[in-house]
């Protein structure tokens, strides 16, 4: 009777041993590369903001689109955009309704002290006004007394507010008034509307929106606003995804798919220097 029970409690150990085996390597993968989903890289995107990201025939197109395509790749995993608007993006990382944020987010210490970034391009801000208008501004300090529309959650928000606060008061001229927007989009359409004065936008969605409104808008600013280094978001708590994804990025740029990305959006690496200033260091 003992020996029955040996052998059957050996049976059970064995066969909970074998799916444990079984099972090891998905939650493994799991947990070292740290997602939500085994073999899946689920990210967190604005797909409003051409040319970084948007919908094409309900896929979505752009440059974070496809460098994440080029990540999940080196990772093993199957990239799945969740479509959340720009306000919400390191809300809903945190929260863990996706691994990471891909979206043309722009890298400020003030960010940084809610989510671990991976730099991984730079870019700028313009300044569109309608063609027709007279106003035609260089600069911030061109903005007094303007309304200036943004997408919701701009990192030049409180740069435009501290230019009015040091600058424009001081100096006797109208505050600028700023109005942010859902999307860019819909800060665009406020300008065409004539409910804005001037839009500020990344320079790279300024430039193929004014391409799409054929003529009615135009980029006034000659050089770039507010340089900026753009980043991928992870929470804090999830290191190993962070570590994985760096690991990625260095396979990319060595296999040259990276590079060639960048030229075809017209856009650039970061170099060190760049990437500390960005992070407040």
């Amino acid at each position: 009777m003992q020996k029955g029970l040996t052998g059957n409690t050996t049976m059970r150990t064995l066969g909970l041993a074998i799916t444990l085996a079984c099972v090891a390597p998905l939650l493994s993968a799991a947990e070292i590369k740290g997602t939500l989903k085994p073999g899946e890289l689920s990210i967190g995107s604005d797909l409003t903001y051409p040319p970084y990201t948007y919908l094409e025939q309900k896929t979505p197109a752009g440059f974070d689109p496809e460098f994440m395509q080029l990540m999940g790749t080196q990772l093993g995993l199957k990239p799945r955009f969740l479509d959340t608007r720009f306000a919400n993006l390191i809300l809903g990382v945190n929260a863990q309704r996706f691994d990471v944020v891909a979206s043309a987010l722009y890298v400020t210490p003030e960010r940084a002290k809610q989510v671990d970034f991976l730099s991984y391009l730079k870019t700028g801000s313009s300044l569109m006004v309608l063609s027709a208008g007279d106003f035609k501004p260089q600069r911030p300090e061109d903005l007094c007394g303007k309304r200036v529309g943004s997408i919701k959650g701009a990192s030049w928000v409180p740069k435009l507010n501290k230019v009015s606060a040091e600058y424009c008061l001081p100096a006797g001229k109208p505050a600028i008034e700023s109005r942010e927007f859902p999307t860019s989009p819909e800060a665009a359409q406020a300008l065409l509307a004539q409910a804005v004065d001037v839009q500020m936008e990344d320079a790279a969605v300024a430039k193929i929106t004014v391409e799409k409104l054929q003529g009615k808008t135009v980029i006034s600013s000659s050089e770039l606003i507010y340089p900026v280094v753009v980043g991928l978001a992870v929470r804090k708590e999830n290191p190993a995804l962070l570590q994985e994804l760096t690991g990625a990025l260095n396979q990319i740029k060595q296999d040259g798919s990276y590079g060639k990305l960048l030229a075809r959006y017209n856009l650039a690496e970061p170099n060190a220097a760049e990437i500390s200033a960005a992070l407040g260091n």
